[in-house]
This record gives C-alpha cells, sequence and structure tokens, in this order.
C-alpha cells in the first residue's frame, strides 16, 4: 500500500525488491571476477566459477530477504501536524518530525529507480544534529507519491510581501557550458583515477608487469622526462574526457526555480534525477565560487549559504548547496541577484581594496614557500659536492626549484591580494579572497550573529586584522582577510550597528590622558 487519504499508514514500493536483487547482482559481478580469476590458479576454471556463481546467488537471495523484511517492517504516516516513520525487526525504531519544522523535501533516483518509475525521499528540518535525527528517509516510493509528499510537506501560506514576488524559472542549462568542464579540478582528479584504475585492474589478473612493460615499449625511444611529459598528458585528456561526461551525468536538464510559498529548487541529472529543494527563510546569502582554471575564461559557480546543509548528508555537501554549475560570470551574477530578491547583484558590487601591507605579507608568504626547500637542499648539495658525487644534482634541483617556482608564487601572491575585497551592498556583507579557488560571498548582514576579530604578532606590525563574520549558515564564519585595523572595524560597526559598539575602545586623547603630579 503506496497512497491512500492523510491519516492513512503506507508502506514503500514493493518494486524496491527489484532494485535491490538488481544491485547486489551487479555487486556480486563486479567481485565475483576477480575472485574467479585468483582461484582459477589452483583449481579448474569450472570450479572456480561455480564457487563464485553459489557464492552470488547466496549474497543476491540473503539480501533481497533482508530487504523484504525492512519492506514490510517500514510504513510512515502523515498526520495534519506530524509525520512518522517505523521501522525495524527485533527493535521497533519510531521517528516523528513535526511538519512545521520540515524544510526540505529532496527526490533522488538512479537510472534503475527512474526505469521502475521510484525515488528515493529525504525530508528534513534543516537542523544540524547529528546520527541523522533531524532526517527522515523513504525508500523507495513511486515518482508520484514522492512529488505528492514534496508538494504537501513544504505547502506554505503566501506570506503579503515578504520575499520575491516573481515565481518561474530563474536559470535553465545552456549546453555551452560545457566548455567549462575539462578546465575544472576535476580532469587532473579524474586523470590519476584512470591511471590508477588501470594498475589496479591489471593486477588482478596478474598482467601488472605486463602493462608496464608495454608503456615501456612504447616510449623506448623517448628520454625518460618526455616519457613522464607524454604520460602526464594521456591522463590529463582521459581526465578532460571524463569531466565532460560527469558534468553531463550531474548537470543535464537543470532547472532552477522559485516556487509558490517561498522555496528554490534544483533539478538535473541525465542517469540519476535529483531534485533539491531549500526553503528561502533558510537562505543567508550566496557564494560565487570561481576555480583559477574556470576564472580564466570567464566563468564561476554559485552556491548557496543557507541554514542545515549538514556535511554528514547522504548527498555531498557541495551537491545539496550548489545553484547554478560553472556558467559565464555575467549569468551567475544575474541569478544571485534574482535568488537574492536584489535589482543589483551583491557579487559585482564594487569592492574596498585592502592595504598594501596586505599585498606584502602574501609576497613574503610566496617567497618562503620557495625558499625554504630550496635552502634545505643547498647544504646537501655542498656536501655532495665535497664527497665521492662528481655532478652537483642537488645544486641544479635547487637552483632549477627556485627559478621555475619563485616566478610563479609571486605571481599566484599578487592575484591573491587583487582578489581581496569587501564592501556593503545593500542589506549584505560582500567580502572576496582566493587565487587558486577565488570565493565572492554576500551574506545578509542579519544572518551575521557576532563578529571574530584576530590579529596576530605580524598583522599588529603592519596594521592589519583578520575580521571573521559568524553566520548560522553555510561554513559558519567567512573572513575579511588582512583588513586595515580602522578598515576592517568601521566595516563591522557599519555592517551589523551596535554589535561591535560595547568591544571598541575610542582613541585615547591628549585631554583625557592623566596628569602627573
Amino acid at each position: 500500500m503506496t497512497g491512500g487519504p492523510e491519516g492513512e499508514w503506507r508502506r514503500l514500493d514493493p518494486r524496491t525488491l527489484l532494485v535491490t536483487a538488481a544491485v547486489l547482482c551487479g555487486v556480486a559481478a563486479g567481485a565475483g571476477v576477480p575472485v574467479a580469476a585468483g582461484l582459477s590458479g589452483g583449481r579448474p576454471l569450472w570450479q572456480a566459477v561455480g564457487w563464485v556463481l553459489a557464492g552470488a546467488a547466496l549474497l543476491v537471495a540473503g539480501g533481497t530477504a533482508a530487504d523484504w523484511i525492512r519492506c514490510r517492517r517500514t510504513r510512515y504516516l502523515i498526520g495534519p501536524e506530524r509525520i512518522d516513520l517505523h521501522t525495524g525487526l527485533l527493535l521497533l525504531k519510531r521517528r516523528s518530525l513535526a511538519r512545521e519544522r520540515i524544510r526540505s523535501v529532496d527526490l533522488t533516483a538512479n537510472p534503475l529507480q527512474r526505469i521502475l518509475g521510484l525515488t528515493k525521499v529525504r525530508i528534513g528540518t534543516g537542523e544540524s544534529t547529528g546520527g541523522g535525527e533531524s532526517t527522515l528517509e523513504l525508500e523507495l516510493v513511486t515518482r508520484a507519491e514522492g512529488e505528492r509528499l514534496r508538494r504537501e510537506l513544504l505547502a506554505r501560506p503566501a506570506a503579503s510581501g515578504a520575499g520575491p514576488a516573481d515565481d518561474g524559472t530563474l536559470a535553465v542549462l545552456d549546453p555551452r557550458w560545457i566548455r567549462y568542464a575539462p578546465v575544472s579540478f576535476v580532469a587532473p582528479a579524474l586523470g590519476g583515477a584512470a591511471a590508477g584504475a588501470v594498475m589496479q585492474v591489471s593486477e588482478w589478473f596478474g598482467a601488472q608487469a605486463e602493462v608496464i612493460d608495454w608503456i615501456g615499449d612504447r616510449f623506448e625511444t623517448v628520454s625518460l622526462p618526455w616519457m613522464i611529459a607524454d604520460l602526464v598528458l594521456l591522463a590529463t585528456l582521459a581526465g578532460a574526457v571524463g569531466a565532460l561526461a560527469l558534468w553531463v551525468e550531474m548537470w543535464w536538464n537543470f532547472r532552477l526555480e522559485r516556487e509558490p510559498g517561498g522555496t528554490l529548487r534544483v533539478r538535473r541529472g541525465l542517469l540519476t534525477s535529483r531534485s533539491v529543494t531549500l526553503e528561502e527563510r533558510r537562505l543567508r546569502g550566496v557564494e560565487r565560487v570561481e576555480p583559477l582554471g574556470v576564472r580564466l575564461f570567464g566563468a564561476a559557480r554559485l552556491d548557496a549559504v543557507a541554514t542545515g546543509l549538514t556535511e554528514d548528508d547522504d548527498e555531498k555537501h557541495t551537491e545539496l548547496k550548489a545553484l547554478l554549475p560553472a556558467a559565464p560570470r555575467a549569468v551567475a551574477d544575474r541569478v544571485a541577484a534574482e535568488v537574492l530578491g536584489e535589482t543589483a547583484s551583491p557579487t559585482s558590487a564594487p569592492l574596498a581594496a585592502h592595504p598594501p601591507a596586505a599585498r606584502r605579507r602574501r609576497l613574503r608568504w610566496a617567497l618562503a614557500a620557495v625558499l625554504l626547500p630550496a635552502a634545505v637542499l643547498l647544504p646537501a648539495a655542498v656536501l655532495a659536492l665535497l664527497g665521492a658525487l662528481l655532478t652537483p644534482v642537488l645544486l641544479y634541483v635547487a637552483a632549477g626549484w627556485t627559478a621555475v617556482l619563485a616566478p610563479l608564487a609571486m605571481a599566484l601572491a599578487l592575484d591573491a591580494y587583487r582578489s581581496l575585497g569587501h564592501a556593503l551592498s545593500g542589506g549584505h556583507l560582500v567580502t572576496r579572497s582566493g587565487t587558486v579557488r577565488r570565493s565572492t560571498v554576500a551574506l545578509r548582514r542579519t544572518g551575521v550573529i557576532g563578529w571574530t576579530v584576530r590579529q596576530s604578532y605580524f598583522q599588529r606590525r603592519a596594521g592589519l586584522l583578520t575580521l571573521t563574520a559568524t553566520t548560522a549558515a553555510g561554513e559558519g564564519a567567512y573572513d575579511v582577510l588582512d583588513a586595515g585595523e580602522a578598515q576592517g572595524l568601521a566595516l563591522a560597526d557599519l555592517a551589523v550597528p551596535g554589535l561591535l559598539t560595547p568591544f571598541l575602545v575610542p582613541a585615547e586623547t591628549p585631554e583625557a590622558r592623566p596628569t602627573s603630579r
């Protein structure tokens, strides 16, 4: 029983067992191939295959039976004030959430679940409690039931004059955005993973040495540095292809919508469909993220700064808060303005520059990062020259390290300084920092619940400080790095008047100084 009127106990869809059996068959096949290959070394192939098939049948039958018991013992009730979930075999586990506290109903369905018309429903309150006590999961119900639950549980009376009045589509996928996928940080990571997967699979079949020899034969007439460069290039190309495929899977059919009742809904996914709903009352701002490769092409990603997006969710934290994939920066700024209900985007507001002392700090850090390893290599090179080593290899390494990395480190340091900035744009505090990953955060001033002022010994000598805005959303704290002392304190006092005032000490005037007798 998967449907019925409100107030009636309902059960999960029985087709859940088909999904479980199919997944276990895939697991058995994936594990059975290397196991059969290993067993066949000491016994006939037919015997090894027979053992593997028997184990696979036991795994599939046992797992499906266990899931049948779970489905039979799981039921949920949508009441007028609460939603209840009962599950468990020997120990009955009862969970209950007040409907007025429900803030999100997210739907996820992988390809097999989509074929069967099923979906996983995740109901959350937006609270960051441990152990998943603030969420209920229904795995699995029909797609129609999931959509009905989402509409019913998120239904809110329209508040007069509260929030943006224009419901509808805020952004849809532009296929041209796929050009930003190969320049993301995902591409090199996927390339390394592909190389590791080839070596791992070859090890399963006892052919790793043959694979290494085959690679060596292909580069027999190539010098070692060029061989390394070629392998890195091949891994990068493989990573770029993988990044394109991953982007298509994650972001195809993307649509960002504002729905009646004050919710934002993100729908996306080619094979695995995802529907994430964010209540706008939980929204405290947005973050425009520009990884270095994406930024060089004038693009940026947009994330939500909201309460209740915790890292212990089944879905990745980044996936839950993503509002827009990497898109042209102008598009990201436009979407940010519409999400925040502003006429002009705070993320594109002109920012106040930080003092030159902040630039000097970054240049010193860059030089230290380059020269310290070289300082370790140089004494070793001297000792090597005094010994039996006839070629000053370490000396060349130290000189090459400095010559190649020093200009790069200096360029990144200057870019990091240019990235620094802050502003007050309407009702938002804006802060920007970072070079490899530049981040521009527009935080609602009403969402700032506290300030932390940090000042190291070197910052104090340079007249700088780091101002941290504390909030109950997103990362919990957002920094204004290396601002001037007067500049940072004035910003905090203007952003949230009166919050920092009791802790500010007025400058001492000559008239106020005590006179000695």
